[in-house]
């Protein structure tokens, strides 16, 4: 009978790390990032030979009038839930609505200042429904504030231990000195008329730290790592924001000219 090595040093692992932590102390991570591809990916891959719902989206002209109030909504995987922030909604995806990232107010402020830019309206749940298919549910929310764009983003945040490859849903506390965790966030945006969800730009931003998981003592302290790399990623993702939107007034000028 032959013996399957690399789950049999696997299984060791995890007894051992459940003995040396005490079986009792995790951490459950929280859900995932929305599916950004229901927002923008059907515009971002083209065939040479489309069919009929491709060429609606592709022939799609921007409807916006600059400069403009723009609505900001933050998407997450259905059930999302974290120490500082629930979902709101059921569907596809849900909203967040709770200012839980730090230095949210800078990034935000930064982009309030970039030309043709007239505000920053957020929205939050009197404007939503309970229930999320698409992104027109956002759009028409986004319409009830006479923004004429909406910009959608999320965080997908991951925790890796060590030789473990698939994401953790749980992380088990008081691991091995010797085990390093490695915790990452991708943030990502686009920017979308209301009227018509045609896609001015997207953006993308990721940050990579890592520690000693024996560091992780408390629910608070892994908590801690996740706010500081969503954090950075979402400050790295302001920034290139600032690039993506410096391209759309571009575009736009050219286009009314």
């Amino acid at each position: 009978m032959s013996v399957d090595w690399q789950s049999f040093t696997r299984a060791i692992i995890v007894c051992l790390c459940v003995a040396v932590g005490g079986c009792s102390a995790s951490y459950a991570t929280p859900g995932r990032g929305a599916n950004m591809s229901m927002f923008a990916g059907s515009q971002l891959q083209r065939d040479a030979q489309t069919d009929g719902s491709v060429v609606d989206v592709i022939n799609k002209r921007p409807l916006a009038n600059l400069p403009t109030p723009i609505a900001v909504v933050r998407v997450q995987a259905p059930g999302y839930h974290s120490a500082t922030s629930d979902g709101w909604g059921t569907g596809a995806y849900c909203v967040v609505t709770s200012r839980d990232i730090d230095q949210m107010d800078d990034v935000l402020g930064a982009l309030l200042k970039l030309p043709m830019i007239e505000g920053l309206a957020p929205l939050n749940r009197l404007l939503l429904p309970a229930e999320f298919h698409s992104d027109l549910e956002l759009r028409q929310a986004a319409a009830a504030l006479h923004a004429d764009m909406l910009l959608i983003y999320t965080l997908d945040t991951t925790f890796e231990v060590e030789d473990v490859v698939a994401p953790l849903t749980v992380v088990t506390l008081g691991l091995s000195p010797n085990q390093v965790a490695h915790v990452s966030c991708t943030a990502s945006a686009v920017i979308m008329d209301t009227r018509n969800g045609y896609v001015y730009g997207i953006a993308e931003a990721t940050d990579r730290q890592q520690q000693l998981a024996s560091a992780w003592t408390s629910q608070a302290a892994v908590d801690q790592t996740r706010r500081r790399v969503e954090s950075t990623a979402f400050k790295r993702l302001g920034d290139n924001l600032q690039i993506t939107w410096a391209g759309v007034v571009n575009n736009h000028s050219l286009a009314t000219r």
